[in-house]
């Protein structure tokens, strides 16, 4: 029988998940990301706040403060905003080998290769229960891939080393999630072994828009991993 983590926020490898509605700088575009296992971009936002939903960004972990004085901050405070918005399910068209984690310049920081992201711990062959953002909800496809065995964290990420594990339409939805309503449904995780990357693809149908993010995760045991 497949194991279910009882609270999934303890597995967000350190990550403070604490969060209220935050006051972007700039108008927010748009509309959502996994919060777990956590997008690269919500990790960061989490990491250079605190926890917490305003003040100065001042990220503690090496890969996001890179991120951040590579590519402002636009990212962190639209960490939800990571969109193509006329994809129409083209993704592989649009969205560049290298360029998977952050399609547009606005995160392009966040493609870099290096295995210092914040991760999230998972345990391989169990079923989990994910959960996305809904900063602003839509109908559509969630579309979640696991990088293969034998990836390289050090090498950019492309579409060949995505595996297809998941395929949802209208997910349901909830409110009281850790950074508001949340989309969030049960996943079964491959046989994996330490650091991968968990690929999200968000395609609506009511619009061409289409919402790409990496998320890092351990699988397993792994004590050379970083938080």
């Amino acid at each position: 029988m497949r194991s279910r983590p009882t609270i999934a926020a303890l597995a967000l490898g350190g990550l403070a998940v604490g969060y209220a509605v935050v006051a972007a700088p700039e108008p927010a575009e748009a509309h959502g990301a996994f919060t777990y296992p956590a997008s690269r971009t919500y990790a960061c936002f989490q990491d250079a706040t605190g926890g917490s939903s305003g003040g100065a960004l001042q990220p503690v972990n090496a890969a996001c403060a890179d991120a951040l004085s590579e590519g402002g901050d636009y990212a962190f405070w639209n960490w939800f905003g990571n969109l193509i918005s006329n994809s129409a399910g083209q993704h592989q068209e649009f969205v560049a080998d290298g360029e998977l984690c952050g399609p547009t310049e606005q995160f392009a920081a966040f493609n870099v290769a290096r295995t210092d992201w914040p991760s999230t711990p998972l345990q391989p062959n169990t079923t989990v229960e994910f959960h996305h953002n809904a900063w602003a909800p839509h109908p559509g496809t969630f579309f979640t891939y696991v990088t293969v065995d034998g990836w390289n964290p050090n090498s950019p990420l492309t579409w060949d080393d995505l595996e297809l594990i998941d395929e949802v339409v209208d997910p349901p939805l909830r409110s009281g999630g850790v950074a508001g309503a949340e989309y969030y449904w049960d996943v079964d995780l491959p046989d994996r072994e330490g650091r991968h990357l968990v690929y999200s693809v968000w395609e609506r149908s009511d619009s061409p828009e289409a919402f790409y993010n990496c998320s890092d995760v351990v699988f397993g045991d792994d004590p050379g991993s970083e938080p």
